[in-house]
């Protein structure tokens, strides 16, 4: 287990990687975002993104599976009181490999709560070719160790 004194400034972590299908990408669609581009190769090829792309709300999930089996996984997290930014840099499209990372932005022991540390993190996922088509920003509560494992 690891707690917030585990994390500094400036560490990153490589979280793996993952492919969706169009398939995978056209199920979550139809359920979240239901927009042409997202759920219809025909009328993709006539958008202005020219083919099928991932809705960028799965883009996050990804982002947050990677995350869990990576780093999250295996740490005190208490939660997150939310994301300060998403940016969608680039269309991710059937078939791209996404690779995940994180880097500590910030790192602050609670001021009311002695047993909780905060993290600020910037994550990001790369396509295969290694560009960057998302980055988050985003703040999460995490455990203190206890004095029993010291």
């Amino acid at each position: 287990m690891r707690y917030f004194e585990d994390f500094a400034v400036g560490q990153s972590h490589e979280l793996g990687s993952r492919s969706l299908s169009q398939d995978q990408i056209i199920a979550f669609a139809r359920e979240y975002d239901p927009q042409p581009f997202h759920t219809d190769p025909e009328a993709a090829k006539r958008s202005v993104f020219g083919t099928l792309i991932a809705s960028g709300w799965q883009t996050v999930g990804v982002f947050m599976s990677l995350l869990v089996a990576g780093m999250v996984g295996d740490m005190a997290s208490m939660g997150s009181p939310g994301v300060d930014s998403i940016r969608w840099l680039k269309p991710v499209k059937p078939g791209d490999r996404l690779t995940g990372r994180v880097r500590i932005l910030e790192a602050t022991t609670s001021k009311s709560r002695a047993e909780l540390g905060i993290l600020k993190t910037e994550g990001e996922l790369s396509n295969q070719d290694g560009d960057k088509v998302m980055t988050i920003v985003a703040t999460s509560f995490i455990g203190r160790r206890p004095p029993a494992a010291a």
